[in-house]
């Protein structure tokens, strides 16, 4: 009987040459990166142009509207996974990851050009919504499709290393989308910023998008034409009647990893503004450092992870994200110092590192190669959406609230979930969770 995990998409992959296999890495990461940098633009400029498509109330009130808004794209990323994981699944790899990229393209020139309410009244916040759909709709799909090509790349023993790239370039993107940022803000005024100089943030994802499509266009592809041609292939029957328990697992792990990645990443710059009480561009300046620290982290706990084995990593983010999360957390929110406040965010995303390194590893490597990138999309998809893409939500609603303190337990409640997830299920699955080769 086969095994319910062989990466059967691998075979294809055995001959490449060390030079083709580092051409598909970095051309799959570097969509990875402009999606994610589209992605994250919007989360980077909320602070300037909600008072542009949200006029009335006050910074909190705005920003927790325009957070809702970003939150509804995340809503989109399962119809994403589950679409771009049965086009991958049956057409392939590089087909799924041309297709979103461009979608990115569409959603985030569209933000670009959006009128204001001030110009066309309630259609400017309703439009912005359609275009965080259809961006939201490309990344739900990028993850499973993306995850799913690296994991078939890489080579057995060095899986963890290779596939933390996946993450690499994720946060290159949310760092360059901070970069950005940071470059309008020293050449340009406030005024100016919230004005206009929000939008050309938007301009250079578009660009980028199309210079990725054209890149991806000559990656070569990972499945074989008779995994694609199977009944099953990207048949969500076929995933919830053989594959059930591994879907289940995912989503586990996923809503406390997915919620303490977007925490301490995109939040945590509003939260630094609103509770630490930093101004926007000093926050800017912790947040750049901060992600360029934990970017380069992602190899080094991809390594780790092949010599102490997956699960050991997973376990070791459960256990810390669960004891450290209210007390990194508090600390945060009553720092002064920007360089203690790089130290804490740092300590707390090193943590994270353990689980965001290998996620995308450990997923694929719990299905087969004719649903893979269906299982992996969906699934982190749908948690994603319910933990990450609120957490900002639900944080800015506490704090609205006057229960700020609260987003912390829930933060390390879901965590505590995640725990068990991994100390009551991945055990069963040792054999392909020790880093060792599953072909």
């Amino acid at each position: 009987m086969r095994r319910p995990t062989e990466l059967r998409g691998q075979e294809s992959t055995e001959a490449w040459s060390s030079r083709r296999r580092v051409f598909a890495i970095l051309g799959s990461s570097s969509g990875n990166l402009i999606e994610w940098y589209d992605f994250y633009a919007y989360a980077f400029t909320q602070l300037y142009f909600a008072a542009a498509f949200i006029p009335s109330g006050n910074a909190t009130t705005r920003l927790l509207y325009t957070s809702g808004i970003f939150a509804v794209g995340f809503f989109m990323r399962p119809v994403g996974g589950w679409l771009f994981g049965i086009i991958a699944d049956r057409a392939g790899r590089r087909a799924s990851m041309m297709v979103s990229v461009l979608l990115m393209c569409g959603g985030s020139l569209a933000v670009a050009v959006l009128p204001t309410y001030a110009e066309i009244g309630l259609a400017a916040p309703i439009l912005l919504l359609l275009a965080r759909l259809i961006q939201g709709l490309s990344v739900g799909g990028e993850y499973g499709t993306s995850a799913t090509y690296m994991s078939e790349v890489a080579l057995a023993g060095r899986r963890g290393f290779l596939s933390s790239f996946q993450y690499v370039t994720l946060i290159g993107g949310q760092l360059l989308a901070s970069l950005v940022i940071l470059l309008l803000q020293q050449g340009l005024s406030d005024t100016a910023l919230r004005g206009w100089g929000w939008r050309i943030p938007f301009v250079l994802g578009a660009l980028g998008a199309l210079v990725v499509f054209f890149l991806r266009r000559a990656l070569p592809e990972t499945s074989s034409q008779a995994t694609r041609a199977r009944r099953e292939a990207g048949s969500l029957r076929e995933l919830f009647r053989h594959h059930l328990r591994p879907f289940l697992v995912v989503l586990g792990y996923t809503a406390g990893g997915s919620l303490s990645f977007y925490v301490f990443t995109t939040y945590m710059q509003k939260y630094l503004v609103n509770s630490a009480h930093m101004s926007d561009r000093t926050a800017n300046v912790v947040m750049t450092a901060v992600l360029f620290t934990y970017m380069c982290l992602q190899p080094l706990f991809g390594w780790l992870s092949d010599r102490i084995g997956r699960r050991s990593s997973m376990l070791a983010f459960g256990v810390l994200a669960t004891l450290c999360t209210v007390p990194l957390m508090r600390a945060i929110g009553s720092v002064e110092n920007p360089v203690a406040a790089y130290g804490l965010v740092t300590a707390a995303l090193a943590i994270v590192s353990f689980y965001t390194s290998i996620s995308g590893l450990v997923k694929a490597e719990m299905f087969p190669a004719e649903i893979r990138a269906l299982g992996v999309g969906f699934s982190y998809a749908i948690a994603n959406a319910l933990f990450g893409g609120t957490a900002e939500y639900v944080a800015l609603w506490f704090k609205d609230a006057g229960h700020e303190s609260w987003f912390f337990w829930y933060v390390t409640l879901m965590c505590g979930v995640a725990l068990l997830t991994i100390l009551t299920q991945l055990p069963r699955r040792a054999a392909y969770l020790q880093g060792q080769s599953t072909e």
